[in-house]
């Protein structure tokens, strides 16, 4: 059964060294540390590798972050799978659950999370569900 789940979060975003190489090709690194409030109560912690290109408003990244916390009074972790672009000025972004991730109550946990910012402030809408099979 799928769940639905919503609330607010805070991310802070710190550039992070790269290899020289990767630096010269205009790639770029970040690290993430969020706080997820709502039916999410979580920490989330990741890296994020970006590029932009030389057209005003397109761009790409993507980035593996770890969330550790309850979701629903269920606790546990899993990892959160971004991918999003930027074409010209429109955003495509895929935020899921990396299979078989989830850890204790969390085991089987499979879901899309959407992020949406208006007004400068973060909000989440994370469509869920578990299966209740660790497939161990």
């Amino acid at each position: 059964m799928t769940e639905h789940s919503t609330g607010t979060f805070d991310v802070t975003m710190v550039k992070a060294a790269m290899h020289e190489a990767a630096t010269d090709s205009g790639i770029g690194r970040m690290t993430l540390d969020k706080r997820y409030h709502g039916d999410l109560e979580a920490t989330g912690v990741g890296e994020m590798f970006a590029a932009m290109t030389s057209t005003v408003g397109s761009a790409g990244y993507v980035a593996m972050e770890h969330v550790r916390g309850s979701l629903k009074g269920r606790h546990g972790s899993f990892f959160l799978q971004h991918s999003g672009t930027m074409d010209r000025g429109t955003p495509t972004l895929s935020v899921t659950v990396v299979p078989d991730s989830g850890t204790d109550e969390l085991v089987g946990l499979s879901g899309r999370l959407v992020i949406r910012i208006e007004q400068g402030e973060h909000y989440y809408d994370f469509d869920h569900s578990l299966d209740g099979d660790s497939k161990a």
